[in-house]
């Protein structure tokens, strides 16, 4: 091994994982083959330290299990490297042990000192789910010495050690200190998914660590984790910081390619889960791979109706997704009875965040949906599309976190090689706005920020604008803070919906802003059950505004807040209870900042002019104008077309709306405007004027 690395031997079998490739999947034909298969070896395929629920397994299995773990046999020795240096980017294997046992190991040797010990995670359900685990390893209560900070969410408390957090919360807290002085530790973890707030939080704690550390009276120490990553970019970054090398264990993945290319994946998932539960094991539960809520609400129905008549033990179908409630995220991690076969059904969350460590059977459908940026307009748009080389063996790798398993991609081999070998990072590709604002907020200069990998200059120009258009900034070119973009920056939410909120005592409608800005932070509000479409469909008229889906959504919302049983009267009303919920509990967090800012708790009636008007003050470049004629074609700000989505509540109404506002753009085989409104044209030109005379030189 290179010099420049210090091994750490912990492992059963070090890097070695075997996959065995058989390109003989044909999903069309309902057959598998198995035969002439043949073995490669793969590098660094490797798999997250597995974070298992909490509460579910004893305390005396939860020690037994730590004392299994490869970091447990050399915690000495890497305590001695972690106290020997100031950085260090530490490469953990499968079932290593990194995420859950090192901020242990910290805390047991008081390591943190009088600070605290961040730990960042990219996603909320992570932060949640391996803050739980740890508190119930150190047993403990979490919010005590263990604690998770997510958006809208702080279970922490001042006896607060070891905090488990999203990378944007650090972020956020980075705007009040820019030096992070309450943290003395703070780890960086799956470093490898490139976030744009990961990205960001990298310069920042390279900032905070190089002045801190200048005068030593309140030094940070900084660990950079991952499975893999590109080490030499983020050593070279981190000035030649020493690499750790932590082995794991790695079981045999066989992977199995499809014959043919699948043209409908949701369809090939669902043969394959059949084909294989006829002939595998009850105790080999499945991990399906999809890209959003609804494709796996769509596959979760079709797998209940076959189910009752397939051949095969029970069956147990979980989801796993971003905005999933944590009560239901949890059910990934519960045991299932002997003899039924859990069903996994998750999107590219479960690729490295979380492992479930019983499945044996992955389903790799090989799409993933991604955000990306049009910088001239500021319309965002959400495109399904494959996932790259890198992606595909996370997912295979998730079959081998216990045991040998299998992969079964629904794409061909040739596919898979002439995919990207990497991920775009996201801050190449994302909208900026929210984090520049966070980065002037802090007080740092976003030209001159360091990162490891710069932004396109466009993006960068595109998002000052449009920060300057909402008046958040004093100009683009050498941007402070103006009074206005002061508030913004207090919102935990998108720059253009804080600007709603704080243009809404102008249009009289905090209240109504309040409430929508909030049932648009959440998931899909609307639950349509496949065999009772018509029926959901005909109850959802009595929330239907004739100006589209925004006021659809907050009828929908005053609606549930009258209603005595709620969760009875979700159900008979074809809602997500648990999302509106948590609708309820935005907008008491947004309410909570909207009283600090001393903003004026306001209701417009039914003015709901008002309203539409305040939404459009914030999200003035999502608009789009008819195209004239038949149908419901519309072209955007930034000159290109788009139809209405067939869930939009305008989609049938003739003759279509001038003018629409949407919340966001969708792009699969067609582009499709998103949760949109009727707006009359004329009040763009009274809400930002420059933007609309922009607009009109595209259309």
């Amino acid at each position: 091994m290179d010099s420049k690395y210090t091994t750490i031997i912990g492992g059963d079998n070090g890097l070695k994982r075997k996959a065995t490739i058989v390109d003989n999947l044909s999903v069309k034909k309902l057959k598998l083959f198995r035969e002439n298969s043949h073995v490669v070896e793969k590098g660094k395929v490797n798999v997250q330290i597995a974070k298992t629920l909490p509460k579910t397994i004893p305390t005396e299995n939860l020690q037994e299990a730590r004392r299994n773990l490869p970091v447990y046999s050399v915690r000495g020795r890497l305590i001695e490297e972690i106290k020997k240096h100031q950085t260090m980017i530490l490469i953990g294997e499968t079932g290593s042990g990194k995420t859950t046992q090192i901020p242990q190991l910290l805390h047991e040797h008081r390591l943190e000192g009088n600070g605290i010990i961040a730990v960042t995670q990219p996603r909320r359900v992570a932060a949640i789910t391996i803050a739980l685990r740890v508190a119930s390893e150190m047993n403990t209560e979490i919010g005590a010495i263990v604690g998770y900070c997510v958006r809208f969410e702080d279970v922490t408390s001042t006896k607060t050690k070891v905090k488990y957090m999203t990378d944007g919360m650090l972020l956020r807290e980075a705007i009040l200190d820019p030096l992070l002085r309450r943290y003395s530790i703070v780890i960086l973890d799956e470093a490898h998914e490139r976030t744009v707030s990961t990205d960001v939080l990298f310069g920042i704690v390279k900032l905070a660590q190089k002045e801190r550390n200048g005068n030593k009276s309140n030094p940070l120490k900084v660990i950079i984790m991952s499975a893999t990553m590109d080490v030499d970019t983020f050593r070279q970054y981190y000035d030649n910081c020493p690499v750790i090398y932590l082995e794991g264990r790695t079981y045999p993945v066989t992977i199995y390619h499809s014959k043919l290319k699948q043209e409908d994946y949701q369809y090939a998932a669902v043969c394959t889960i059949f084909q294989l539960h006829a002939t595998t094991p009850p105790n080999h539960d499945f991990l399906v791979f999809l890209t959003g809520q609804e494709e796996i609400e769509t596959v979760m129905y079709n797998i209940k109706q076959i189910a009752k008549e397939a051949p095969g033990p029970p069956i147990r179908v979980c989801p796993l997704y971003a905005g999933l409630p944590a009560q239901k995220q949890l059910q990934v991690w519960k045991d299932t009875p002997p003899g039924m076969r859990k069903i996994v059904l998750a999107t590219n969350i479960a690729e490295a965040s979380v492992t479930i460590p019983t499945i044996k059977c992955v389903i790799d459908t090989g799409v993933v949906k991604e955000r990306t940026w049009c910088g001239w307009s500021g319309a965002e748009r959400l495109r399904v599309g494959a996932c790259s080389q890198a992606g595909g063996w996370q997912r295979a790798g998730r079959a081998g976190r216990t045991a040998a398993g299998a992969a079964y991609r629904l794409y061909t081999a040739a596919d898979f090689a002439s995919r990207p070998l990497h991920t775009t990072p996201e801050i190449s590709r994302c909208p900026l706005a929210p984090t520049i604002l966070l980065l002037i907020a802090a007080g740092l200069e976003p030209n001159n920020f360091p990162l490891i990998e710069p932004p396109p200059p466009d993006s960068v120009k595109s998002s000052l604008i449009l920060l300057k258009e909402l008046g958040a900034i004093d100009n683009d070119v050498n941007p402070k803070l103006t009074a206005l973009g002061k508030k913004i920056s207090s919102f935990p939410i998108d720059p253009k919906y804080a600007k709603v909120l704080l243009t809404a005592p102008e249009y009289n409608c905090l209240e109504e802003a309040l409430s929508l800005v909030a049932v648009l932070s959440s998931e899909n509000v609307f639950y349509t059950p496949m065999h009772k479409r018509e029926e959901a469909f005909k109850v959802k008229q009595k929330f239907v505004s004739p100006l589209g889906d925004h006021l659809t959504l907050l009828n929908v919302y005053k609606a549930f807040c009258k209603a005595p049983l709620k969760k009875q009267w979700c159900k008979e009303n074809y809602l997500n209870h648990k999302n509106l919920s948590y609708a309820c509990e935005v907008r008491q967090q947004l309410l909570s900042v909207c009283q600090r800012l001393n903003l004026s708790l306001s209701s417009c009636g039914p003015s709901t002019d008002q309203v539409l008007k305040c939404l459009l003050s914030g999200l003035f470049t999502n608009c789009a104008w008819s195209r004239g004629g038949a149908g419901s074609r519309y072209v955007t700000g930034a000159g290109g077309a788009a139809g209405l989505h067939p869930s939009s509540v305008l989609h049938t109404v003739r003759p279509s709306p001038p003018a629409l506002l949407y919340s966001e753009l969708l792009h699969t085989r067609r582009t499709y405007l998103l949760t949109v409104s009727a707006i009359q044209p004329q009040w763009l030109y009274q809400v930002a004027p420059e933007y609309a005379r922009r607009c009109r030189a595209n259309r």
